[in-house]
């Protein structure tokens, strides 16, 4: 999310969607679903989204989302879609059988997502880029038939901690659904985050280098530490070469808390204005129903549908 305010221009539409039927792969009740869209909506404005230049909204408010999904079911296989990593890993580990069809299905969600608004470029991290790719195959299968309908987007990932991995299992990803220590929350207090990061999982060369292959997490708190100060490993490694793993965790957990707390600071001053971060919400949907509407209406048309 950090990198997201960037993309602000005034040549730039960008657009920013809470997405609340992607999240009902996880079952959440009504009530954790109201307050997480919301908790979204301020997290945005705590970083610098500006309403008035971009467009907040929720993904369940406009409809032509779903049904474009639908239709672009007819555009993607079941190879392509057994071959996405989240699905794949979590069938591995639990078997196919009590996978729900959303989570196997999401990517095609996600390509309507993208392809209703002719989006130019896609900020992702590294686990999403091959569903920007299933986007892409989508959109060239439809064009192929139809001519162009879709345009092409891109992708960009962050040049730094693109993935960002468990502190007391940096070989998998850091996730909420994994929780414990390995993850560090946006609302975790000072002393936690310092907690988390004091047991973070390091390695016996007790050297700092940046070494994913040989010290993975050594590397992963390295990347941590640049992309927040928006450097390079290297650099990291430069200031840090002669302390040892006990520094560098202190000075991870300093340069994250001090990102994180003014950030909470302000996400509590807009989470508490509800009727505030509604009417974000109704401006941004109004904004782009009509964009929606009217790809989708070029679909249907194409497609026959009356």
């Amino acid at each position: 999310m950090r990198q997201w305010p960037q993309f602000q221009a005034d040549d730039s539409e960008v657009f920013y969607f809470i997405a609340d039927l992607h999240a009902l792969n996880q079952r959440p009740s009504a009530s954790e679903m109201r307050d997480r869209s919301l908790d979204l909506v301020a997290w945005l404005l705590a970083l610098g989204i500006d309403p008035e230049r971009n467009h907040i909204y929720v993904q369940s408010q406009v409809p032509q989302h779903s049904e474009l999904s639908w239709i672009f079911n007819n555009f993607a296989t079941m190879g392509e879609l057994s071959r996405m990593t989240q699905y794949k890993d979590k069938a591995q580990k639990t078997g196919v059988e009590g996978q729900i069809v959303a989570l196997f299905n999401y990517p095609v969600l996600m390509a309507a997502d993208i392809l209703l608004y002719d989006a130019d470029l896609i900020p992702v991290g590294d686990d999403q880029t091959q569903h920007v790719e299933l986007t892409r195959d989508i959109a060239k299968r439809f064009n192929g038939i139809y001519g162009d309908v879709f345009r092409l987007p891109d992708f960009v990932n962050p040049t730094v901690s693109a993935r960002v991995m468990m502190l007391d299992d940096p070989k998998s990803k850091m996730s909420k659904s994994e929780g414990g220590d390995g993850c560090v929350y946006m609302l975790d207090d000072e002393a936690l985050i310092r907690r988390k990061f004091a047991r973070a999982v390091t390695d016996s060369h007790a050297t700092i280098r940046y070494d994913k292959r040989e010290q993975p997490g050594v590397a992963n708190l390295i990347e941590i530490a640049a992309a927040i100060q928006g450097a390079l490993p290297a650099d990291i490694v430069a200031e840090l070469s002669s302390k040892g793993y006990g520094e560098l965790k202190n000075f991870v957990a300093d340069t994250v808390i001090g990102e994180v707390l003014p950030l909470q600071e302000a996400f509590r001053t807009y989470r508490a204005d509800e009727s505030h971060l509604k009417q974000v919400i109704e401006q941004g949907r109004a904004a782009v129903s009509d964009v929606a509407e009217a790809k989708l209406r070029e679909v249907k048309t194409i497609l026959g549908l009356l």
